[in-house]
């Protein structure tokens, strides 16, 4: 889940930090907590890839991602959250982030799907979001949602204790930017732990607002750069949660929750090892 400045707290800091000041470096147990809480998001949307299909609502899909989240023994990190509704953001096309799940959204062949979540499991917090190609779509959204990923493990290539923020944002934006795309500017990743979004904020362009905080061991991220095909400019709908393009063009996400480690980064809810 991104952090919207008008709504989920946590705005931009216009310093440069030379220490992580106000960041938490997990100890070894709260690490091993957080494998958990980050393995269960990663279980929940690896399942759902594989369960969705044309004509489901999103309303389904959250049905089901919070009945398996509970079976796990975690609770949604999305639900209640600020007045959040549900335990998924399912946001489609033009749709960029906080879609809230809906009987009246079926969900059609050809769309790019986005499904973002969370789980809180022994006092820490997983988080993730996935795209999803449904059925057969566009080159122009088959690349989109490419793009998106490869972007994702550009910027995780970046973490490891001695580099900053800046070299991931970097290497995000110049990816995105050399495909033809566009970083959606407004929504940053963010630290996730004990809360579900803690310091830093981790933009994925270069900015004078961003904390260009030196990785530590022991931190822990939610990377997640959004993408748009058209403008890179959002707006709030009615709802105050769903954030859309203003040109209706396609959008598309990925993220992680990535442990800095002595020796470079872990993926945490890493869904290949599952």
């Amino acid at each position: 889940m991104n952090i919207l400045t008008n709504l989920l707290a946590q705005p931009a800091q216009p310093s440069i930090a030379k220490s992580p000041k106000g960041i938490e470096i997990k100890s070894k147990r709260e690490i091993e907590i957080m494998r958990q809480s980050a393995r269960i998001v990663a279980t929940v949307l690896k399942e759902i890839s594989e369960y969705v299909e044309p004509g489901m609502t999103t309303a389904d899909l959250d049905a089901y991602a919070e009945k398996r989240i509970r079976e796990m023994g975690a609770t949604p990190s999305f639900k209640g959250y600020h007045g959040f509704p549900a335990s998924i953001c399912a946001s489609i096309n033009h749709e960029v982030v906080h879609g809230i799940p809906s009987r009246k959204k079926v969900i059609r062949t050809g769309d790019v799907l986005k499904v973002d979540t969370g789980a809180f499991f022994q006092g820490f917090h997983g988080d993730s979001c996935i795209t999803i190609a449904v059925g057969e779509v566009t080159p122009e959204a088959a690349k989109l949602i490419r793009v998106a990923e490869e972007a994702l493990y550009k910027g995780i290539e970046q973490v490891k204790e001695g580099n900053c923020l800046m070299d991931l944002a970097a290497a995000v934006q110049d990816h995105v930017e050399s495909n033809g795309f566009v970083v959606v500017e407004e929504f940053t990743g963010h630290g996730v732990g004990r809360n579900l979004h803690e310091e830093p904020s981790v933009f994925n362009v270069r900015t004078h607002q961003m904390r260009n905080v030196r990785l530590r061991e022991g931190m822990t991220l939610a990377i997640e750069p959004i993408l748009n095909a058209g403008t890179r400019h959002t707006k709030i709908l009615r709802d105050r949660w769903t954030a859309v393009t203003l040109d209706n063009a396609l959008s598309a996400q990925f993220e992680h929750t990535v442990l800095v480690t002595k020796t470079g980064y872990e993926i945490l809810t890493d869904r290949t090892k599952l």
